[in-house]
């Protein structure tokens, strides 16, 4: 990557892909007739949300050379997000992923990404520095640090933006992506995960990701292991249980779930985080930016898709004075 990006709002560096999902819920893949066919992927599903909520975004990533590359650039743009920096890989199909629904809180993933996706074909010497430093927001995922060379594009960016404006580390812990030792012993991820948390200042996850990034479990603990780990905000979703903040500053906010009945759960904490950029690009408040992010969540897992479930600003503000999702 040559040419320097304007400064987005948000830019994010990760995975990208097809998400196909059944049209019938609570059927096993074996008997689902129909699919629907969507833009997927956990960075680009938050450069989505962001820009949906009216914020400028651009995702850093690689497609296959084929058709679905094809339509995940069409698709980015659709949805307003810059796509100068997703760019096709030669000899690697696009990654698609299946998921089976069993709500409210059971859907599985099938991710066909072998023998690698191109998404973890980002080299270092591609990488536009200027554009990536520039960005008012710089998000990653955990799955960038599962392999070369994309291991070591995601800690150079790092590196190189030296924690200007909000860096995101989103821990985006998916086993089934990384080797068998890690699959085993998570252990193997750590150091990589303590790494990107030294650069970052924003640490956003599940406890099942926290627990891989901290050792810990408990939420509290979680988010003091975080903080103690050089982040300023450490961020612990707790699916039924809400949410749990802390700032290095001593600010803490616990915010209940937003009522919903669930369709599928799989984008929510994707919507999340760009709300959750949204919230700090905007100067709120710890307890209303996770409010906001929450509302969010919940607006998408209320329905079929991910990306294209991603909520307007009016869309969450509704929700948020409504106070329940029927």
């Amino acid at each position: 990557m040559t040419e320097s990006a304007p400064p987005f709002d948000l830019v994010t560096m990760g995975r990208i892909g097809v998400d196909l999902y059944p049209l019938q819920s609570g059927a096993p893949l074996t008997l689902v007739q129909t699919f629907g066919k969507f833009l997927g992927g956990s960075a680009a599903n938050v450069a989505v949300a962001a820009a949906r909520l009216g914020r400028s975004s651009a995702v850093v990533t690689r497609t296959g050379a084929d058709p679905f590359g094809d339509y995940l650039h069409r698709e980015l743009r659709d949805f307003g997000v810059d796509d100068r920096w997703v760019k096709p890989v030669a000899g690697l199909p696009t990654p698609v992923t299946f998921c089976e629904l069993f709500p409210p809180d059971d859907f599985p993933l099938y991710f066909y990404r072998q023998p690698t996706a191109p998404d973890l074909q980002l080299h270092t010497d591609e990488l536009d520095f200027f554009g990536i430093r520039a960005a008012r927001v710089f998000w990653i995922t955990g799955t960038g640090l599962s392999e070369e060379p994309s291991r070591s594009a995601t800690l150079a960016a790092l590196k190189a933006r030296d924690r200007a404006g909000t860096t995101v580390f989103d821990l985006d812990w998916r086993p089934a992506l990384w080797s068998d030792a890690a699959w085993a012993d998570p252990d193997e991820a750590r150091p990589y995960y303590a790494e990107a948390l030294r650069h970052s200042t924003v640490a956003v996850g599940n406890l099942d990701e926290c627990e891989i990034a901290t050792g810990v479990r408990e939420p509290r603990a979680c988010a003091e292991e975080l903080l103690a780990s050089g982040v300023e905000l450490a961020v612990v979703k707790q699916g039924p249980k809400g949410v749990l903040a802390m700032h290095r500053d001593g600010t803490v906010a616990e915010v209940p779930p937003v009522p919903v009945e669930v369709v599928n759960g799989l984008g929510a904490g994707d919507a999340f985080g760009g709300a959750l950029c949204h919230g700090l690009l905007s100067g709120w408040d710890l307890e209303r930016t996770m409010r906001y992010a929450n509302a969010a969540g919940a607006l998408v897992a209320s329905r079929l898709a991910c990306s294209s479930a991603m909520p307007t600003e009016s869309e969450v503000e509704g929700l948020l004075a409504s106070g329940a999702l029927r």
